[in-house]
């Protein structure tokens, strides 16, 4: 297991010749739901969803929030291209020492802004940025078709990952987060 916690390989060639990701703020939330919404979800979220979901984000992407994002923006001021990841705390190990693991949540990209090699700047930028940040164990879910990109970027398959959702409160009600 220490092999697949093995910090990621340094930055090299991958970064050669990319578009240019810019860092995503507060107000970039709601593309960043929305893409997450269309293009990762498997089941588009209702607009409710969009806005329970955005405003969940929005105040994370803030100055000593525990979200980081890039994006690349599209002509007319949409959003061609975006990776989300989350930052938390986990108990140190010699691999991850300052005890801070990062989450790729979300990598998307809009269909027609496709095969540019969006996805790669911002997952870099991403990656970039967490390292700066002493995050060294990124963790991550990925499609079959997105998966080499990742390798590319030194992640490993896990044998080991299990899954659970579980919605239910102990009183069998579905928490309302809302404010």
């Amino acid at each position: 297991m220490d092999d697949e916690l093995a910090p990621a390989p340094t930055p090299g060639p991958l970064t050669a010749g990319l578009p240019t990701a810019r860092a995503a703020t507060p107000s970039d939330a709601a593309g960043i739901i929305r893409l997450r919404s269309e293009y990762v979800l498997s089941e588009p979220m209702g607009e409710e969803w969009i806005r329970r979901c955005t405003a969940e984000l929005a105040p994370r992407l803030a100055p000593g929030g525990d979200a980081r994002a890039f994006v690349i923006d599209a002509p007319g001021g949409s959003m061609a291209a975006c990776a989300l990841g989350l930052i938390h705390r986990v108990l140190p190990a010699p691999s991850y020492p300052w005890g801070l693991a990062g989450r790729v949540h979300v990598v998307a990209t809009r269909p027609d802004a496709r095969r540019r090699g969006y996805a790669r700047a911002v997952v870099r930028a991403l990656l970039d940025e967490l390292r700066t940040e002493h995050v060294t164990l990124f963790e991550l879910h990925a499609s079959q078709e997105a998966a080499p990109l990742y390798r590319e970027f030194g992640f490993a398959d896990s044998p080991a990952l299990m899954r659970m959702t579980h919605l239910e409160e102990p009183g069998g009600r579905l928490p309302d987060r809302r404010t």
